[in-house]
């Protein structure tokens, strides 16, 4: 496995100033929900540092890794250009970065759409790229942690997550942006599981 200094030198290099900017404030909130949900602290801070890791790539070549190397995206998934790092991500991370961990791995894989029935590491990723400190809206993360903060366990993290599906498939529809059926998929499912 690449070290975490290695690693944060390779991205430092490759990513926008903004998108790095990003990747560390999704480490240090993976590891801030790491913390409160009991989960290993190291594997947050590497699948928050490594949850971008291709965004440095055009959609081209996105497509072009997912289609030649990645048999499990669904052909829905690539009718939105903004979800295609996520699978090349989980892939750099295992071949380029020589991560070998599933859990890791998977909450790369599934940061942008999320699954039905993700696992709870996997919602704190989500979760934390959606609310770090240094680039999202600071009122919808304070609202978020509200959340959090009013709900015990699990539970508040599938109301947090609700509540970021719920914005997610409305800005979609605003902008008329194709939606996944996975995302419609997993707002009924945390819908479900919330009642």
């Amino acid at each position: 496995m690449v070290c975490t200094e290695e690693i944060e030198k390779i991205l430092k290099e490759e990513l926008s100033d903004e998108r790095y900017l990003h990747t560390l404030g999704v480490r240090d909130c993976a590891v801030e929900l790491a913390k409160r949900y009991n989960l290993d602290v190291k594997k947050a801070e590497l699948a928050g540092l490594l949850h971008d890791n291709a965004k440095c790539k055009t959609n081209d070549e996105l497509r072009e890794i997912i289609e030649t190397k990645l048999k499990d995206v669904n052909k829905n998934e690539l009718k939105n250009y903004k979800t295609l790092h996520a699978p090349v991500g989980a892939y750099f991370a295992k071949t380029r970065f020589k991560i070998d961990d599933e859990e890791i791995l998977s909450s790369i894989r599934w940061h942008t759409l999320g699954r039905v029935n993700m696992s709870l590491f996997e919602k704190i990723i989500f979760l934390a790229d959606k609310i770090e400190k240094n680039t999202r809206d600071l009122n919808y993360r304070n609202e978020i942690i509200k959340i959090l903060d009013e709900n015990e366990g699990e539970r508040g993290l599938n109301l947090a997550l609700l509540r970021c599906f719920t914005e997610t498939i409305k800005s979609l529809a605003q902008r008329q942006l194709y939606m996944c059926e996975t995302t419609v998929d997993v707002y009924n499912w945390l819908l479900e599981i919330t009642k």
